[in-house]
Parts: C-alpha cells; structure tokens; sequence
C-alpha cells in the first residue's frame, strides 16, 4: 500500500520493522499485539522521563510511533517517578490490554532491546541515565540487543 508520499510511506514502513521485531521477540503476539507493547511500554517511559528526555528520544522515533509516543503526553518534569522495576512492569501491564498474550515484563524486555538496536547508542545511554538506577537494569546490556 502506497499512501503517494515518500515520507508517510516511509515512516510506515519503519514502524511496521519495528513492530515485526517486537512481535520476533513476544510470541505468540500478532502486530497488533506489538503495537500495544510499543505504545504502552514507551508511554510509561515517557512518563518517567524528563520533557528533554522525551523529545530527545522522540526524534530518533520513527515520525509514526513519535505521534503515538507524544499523544496525550502533558509534560511535567516534576511529577513522581517510578524506581522500582516491578512497579514500571505493574504500569506496563495496566496499559496493555486485557487480552494481551504475555506478561508485561516480557513486552518491557521486547521493546527495550528494540529501542536499543533502533536507536544510536549514545541516546539509548542518555534516557537509560535519566532514569532511577534500579530501573536501569531493564535495559538490555550494551551489545545484547539482538535476540
């Protein structure tokens, strides 16, 4: 399917590697499956991310998921944050659907390494700084990306 414009061509298509990745990574999920790990992983990221942070990754996001990350986004750099791993999982899991297929923390795990081979390292770096430590170690460890 064509749309006519090379850019929303493009950043579909993106999209669509992005979440062909995430689906590799959460079987038995489908695309849209990958779609609701994506979109509810990254907004409790955003969510626990300064405004900086936010839209400094944003810009390395597909224009596509970039809309979907920023939707209904109400930036406020001093709202509480999460430190506890199992607390950013529970938040996962409460944007997901209940149907959903997996546990959040396999959905967490998924979009993490695909960030981390999606994105240059150096921006995965940065938000990984800018979160708690503890929650750090949900990131994949450099040069463990791939699956």
């Amino acid at each position: 399917m064509s749309t006519g414009l090379a850019v929303f061509d493009t950043t579909v298509q993106e999209t669509n590697t992005w979440l062909k990745l995430i689906e590799q990574r959460l079987p038995p999920c489908d695309r849209g499956d990958a779609y609701s790990a994506l979109r509810g992983v990254l907004h409790v990221l955003r969510d626990h991310l300064p405004q900086e942070a936010v839209l400094s990754l944003s810009a390395q996001l597909p224009m596509l998921v970039r809309g979907f990350v920023l939707e209904g986004w109400r930036p406020a750099d001093n709202a509480p944050r999460i430190r506890d791993p199992e607390a950013f999982i529970e938040a996962v899991g409460r944007k997901l659907p209940d149907r959903f297929p997996r546990e959040p923390m396999g959905a967490v795990e998924a979009v993490f390494q695909v960030l981390a081979e999606q994105v240059d390292r150096d921006e995965v770096d940065k938000i990984a700084g800018h979160l708690p430590a503890p929650l750090r170690t949900l990131w994949p460890a450099p040069g463990a990306a791939s699956a």
